[in-house]
């Protein structure tokens, strides 16, 4: 059933300002998801302009992803409008935050910026990177097989997606994106006016009928994760990954971008399709999960058309990366003791992974995490579940911001929940699935 939108007078006289119209009640909360439009003839009547006004802006809403067409639903308010990313609510006082998806604090080094930076003549955009961290960069690429004889930096994962799809794509072409999967890329997609289509994921990452499907459909790119999959945790094995790797060859026009943001600085290599060198192709990865949200930096590697179109792009706008903050990362991935206090947290998050998973499993329920710093629990009622966690003390996040077309679910952020937590948490959530299902009746 629709949410009729019976307060909110939208005005204007101009296709532009009645799409502006609505996105400010959208923006202010005055128009919420699912709330219908008026009618196109009606609201023209309304306002005493044409059909073909209103018809345009409407036309301009959905295309830059604030409302969709339902035939003779007609038109609402989109689920995520494309005016702001989906923010978690606050943590309720006194409740524990599982919510977050952020690290351990005590696995994350201390940030020492450079303590001497000699001020430089101009600006850096002839160069705009350091040589020592194009080095470093490239050692981490090749460490798990990645092509690196070019690489460029951004200001994060985000920023890095969002310059290279808006180069590379047109307003109305569509992307394929993992569902579920990270809550920012779902908003960022239909902000940037492309469509998004999504793509189902199990625990070895994308499946291939999934990404079959889409790639039959006409999607003019990819976005996905090789490890540690937000937020279900999945990660490539080399079987999927060259799987996934044989259907892209058969689309050699389409774009594969790579969301590496847990890339690990140790350890055995990674499956990614960065090593199969498609013809059209970035991988981006972060350092923020591994040493510090304030670290907004990116590497990325990629086919040479692509690179180029980024940094062009980035020379227009933000220009480089602070060198200051390029400084600081160089330190950071040199230092011997920053690199095995990330193994620690590693192999602490495992640890953590694990009990909870198992807790959860010897109660009957089943979840997903195999890496990363999250737990998925499929559930039938995200609601109940999170409202019956918090009378436990326990603060979760409920699934639909991670998904589109996938079941649903919610997400317990384990990276700070210790072993003997966990079984207090698994007890809860068993105690809590028990009362919804008495509840709604089985």
């Amino acid at each position: 059933m629709l949410n009729v939108a019976t307060q909110y007078a939208i005005q204007g006289t101009t296709a532009k300002g009645i799409a502006a119209s609505v996105e400010r009640g959208v923006t202010e909360g005055e128009l919420a998801p699912g709330d219908a439009l008026p009618p196109v003839r009606r609201l023209a009547d309304e306002l005493g302009v044409s059909p073909g006004t209103v018809a345009t802006a409407y036309k301009e809403l959905r295309g830059r992803g604030l409302v969709v067409t339902r035939g003779r639903g007609g038109t609402v308010v989109a689920e995520a409008p494309s005016v702001a990313s989906r923010r978690p609510p606050r943590v309720p006082e006194g409740l524990v935050d599982l919510a977050s998806g952020l690290p351990d604090p005590a696995f994350l080094p201390v940030l020492r910026p450079p303590a001497e930076v000699r001020p430089v003549y101009g600006s850096h955009r002839a160069a705009p990177r350091l040589a020592a961290l194009e080095e470093l960069t490239r050692a981490w690429f090749r460490r798990d097989g990645v092509p690196a004889e070019r690489v460029t930096f951004a200001h994060g994962a985000l920023d890095c997606v969002a310059r290279i799809l808006s180069v590379e794509l047109r307003p109305g072409d569509a992307v394929a994106v993992e569902d579920p999967g990270f809550h920012h890329l779902l908003d960022l997609v239909p902000a940037l006016g492309l469509r998004t289509v999504p793509v189902a994921v199990d625990g070895e990452g994308v499946t291939p009928d999934a990404l079959r499907a889409a790639l039959r459909a006409g999607v003019r790119a990819v976005v996905l994760s090789p490890r540690a999959q937000t937020p279900t945790g999945a990660s490539f094995s080399a079987a999927r990954r060259d799987e996934l790797g044989a259907l892209l060859g058969g689309f050699p026009d389409v774009l594969v971008v790579e969301d590496h943001y847990f890339a690990g600085f140790d350890g055995p290599p990674v499956p990614t399709l960065g090593a199969l060198g498609p013809a059209r192709w970035a991988q981006v990865r972060t350092v923020s999960k591994r040493l510090g949200v304030d670290l907004r930096w990116a590497g990325l590697a990629g086919d040479e058309v692509t690179l180029a179109r980024h940094d062009g792009r980035m020379l227009m706008t933000s220009g480089w990366i602070s060198h200051l903050l390029q400084e600081t990362v160089v330190g950071l991935l040199s230092d011997p003791e920053v690199i095995r206090l990330v193994a620690r947290g590693e192999a602490a998050y495992a640890e953590r992974r694990g009990a909870l998973i198992g807790a959860l499993g010897a109660r009957g329920v089943r979840a997903a995490g195999a890496e990363g710093l999250n737990v998925w629990v499929p559930v039938r009622d995200e609601s109940a579940v999170v409202n019956g966690l918090r009378t436990h003390g326990w603060w979760v996040a409920a699934g639909a911001r991670f998904r589109i077309a996938a079941p649903p679910a919610v997400r317990i952020t384990a990276a700070t929940l210790l072993p003997e937590a966990a079984e207090r948490l698994a007890a809860d959530f068993a105690g809590v699935l028990g009362d919804a299902q008495a509840t709604y009746g089985g």
